[in-house]
């Protein structure tokens, strides 16, 4: 079988050359196509291929259209936004993704983006610290799962909603349960957002959520901007000094929040959860070896478009 790893962000050599060893020995052909301009490169790119490892690359239906004789699509992360799903079942195409390989890098990002934060993004005046203070994980699945723990291991307080969780469930994961989206924003000093990008999620956390935040309230985007409601960050930002927002996933109207409010607002120059060596090679060898099993066993375990 033809595998094509198409990366517009590529993988670490380290990760390409393990990819390529595992499937090469599975007996696959693999080819690469990485740092390509756009879809059309991509298009041509995929035309022979059965199965397709990416990362953010977009998969649309001119690419799915393109691809006649593609089985399998996975991709590399937690997050499957980028990739048409109707569009995929459609054109009889499985779509997985590799949850849990990413997990433990964007778990130290938020931790690390809440220190810069809490220290004034060490512009050398007086900040503050974690220990002490509340943390509320919007969805307590494996990052937000690991945020929690690493957070209780400084000395924060966790609490956490999920509503695919019981009580139990959280409470053996570290975290006290609360049962509105109101409550967890309005006793969060630090507040970790971990949700999808779905339809019943876009632009979901606004002005009314963002000012319920305790005084000194840090909200912070380790997931997808489209969660955030730019317009009702800007007014609540505009009307509460005290609160700040920290994202390693950039505004659309970043600019425009930098200018107004300053190192109250920062964004990473690019999406930066998984980029880590080791998320790189994990993600990357268990996307290889999903597509192994799906052609000898026809294995479809971490299939999202069911």
């Amino acid at each position: 079988m033809k595998i094509l790893i198409a990366t517009q962000k590529p993988f670490s050599a380290a990760a390409v050359h393990d990819i390529h060893e595992l499937l090469e020995a599975s007996g696959h052909e693999v080819e690469l196509l990485e740092k390509y301009p756009g879809e059309a490169e991509l298009c041509e790119a995929v035309k022979d291929a059965e199965a397709l490892i990416i990362r953010s690359d977009k998969v649309t239906p001119a690419v799915l259209d393109a691809a006649k004789k593609l089985k399998i699509v996975v991709r590399a992360g937690a997050g499957f936004d980028n990739v048409d799903l109707a569009a995929a079942t459609a054109h009889g195409v499985v779509v997985e993704n590799t949850p849990g390989q990413n997990s433990n890098a964007v778990a130290e990002l938020a931790i690390a983006l809440m220190i810069f934060m809490a220290r004034g993004q060490f512009d050398g005046k007086t900040g503050s610290e974690l220990q002490g203070k509340k943390l509320g994980v919007q969805a307590y699945g494996n990052v937000g799962r690991l945020v929690g723990q690493k957070a209780k291991a400084l000395g924060m307080d966790i609490c956490a909603l999920d509503p695919f969780l019981t009580d139990e469930q959280i409470i053996a994961g570290g975290a006290t349960p609360v049962h509105s989206i109101e409550e967890l924003y309005s006793q969060s000093n630090f507040l970790s957002i971990h949700i999808p990008a779905l339809p019943s999620t876009i632009k979901s956390i606004g002005y009314d959520l963002i000012t319920r935040m305790p005084t000194g309230g840090v909200l912070v985007n380790t997931a997808r901007k489209e969660v955030i409601d730019e317009e009702g960050l800007m007014k609540a930002l505009e009307e509460r000094p005290d609160l700040r927002y920290v994202t390693d996933v950039m505004p659309d109207n970043y600019a425009e929040l930098r200018e107004k409010f300053g190192n109250r607002v920062f964004a990473t120059p690019k999406k930066m959860g998984a980029q880590t060596a080791e998320a790189n090679l994990n993600a990357g060898v268990a996307a290889g070896r999903q597509i192994i099993d799906f052609f000898a066993t026809g294995s479809t375990k971490f299939q999202v478009n069911k």
